[in-house]
């Protein structure tokens, strides 16, 4: 199977087993930039202090900032740009810390050309371990 790259990839061209990923690493600034955007500044997030004495033992990333990289497979890799969310499930199985590098992954497991629709099986992990898992469903507008 192919890894695609920055691309649009045709839905006449996507089939079941596809897969894609992103890797991003998690920073002390992004975890402060998220909770701005999302206003989610729970402190387990954004205070050392507390999260210290929480049982991560140290401040640990927002879900679904580690999330979101699903949403950067799709939009630029597969299928690419214009495709739009119809559905993701997650599953939070471990913390993610800053430091820790996060490598999203996609596979399609079905196709529906007539309703233009794809799912997948989304994965996360850190270090080769699962720290988010789900599925996800997208949808191709004609253009």
């Amino acid at each position: 199977m192919k890894d695609f790259a920055i691309g649009s990839v045709p839905i006449t061209e996507i089939e079941i087993g596809m897969k894609a990923s992103y890797s991003q690493t998690i920073t002390d600034s992004d975890i402060k930039a998220f909770a701005g955007l999302s206003g989610d500044h729970n402190p387990v997030h954004v205070d050392s202090e507390y999260a210290a004495k929480s049982r991560f033992g140290k401040r640990i990333a927002h879900g679904l900032m580690s999330a979101g990289f699903f949403s950067a497979i799709f939009g630029t890799r597969i299928p690419g740009p214009g495709c739009v969310y119809v559905s993701q499930n997650l599953n939070f199985l471990r913390p993610v810390y800053i430091d820790d590098t996060v490598t999203a992954e996609v596979e399609v497991t079905k196709v529906d050309q007539e309703k233009r629709r794809i799912s997948f099986d989304t994965i996360c992990r850190v270090k080769g371990k699962k720290v988010i898992t789900g599925s996800a469903e997208i949808f191709i507008p004609e253009k």
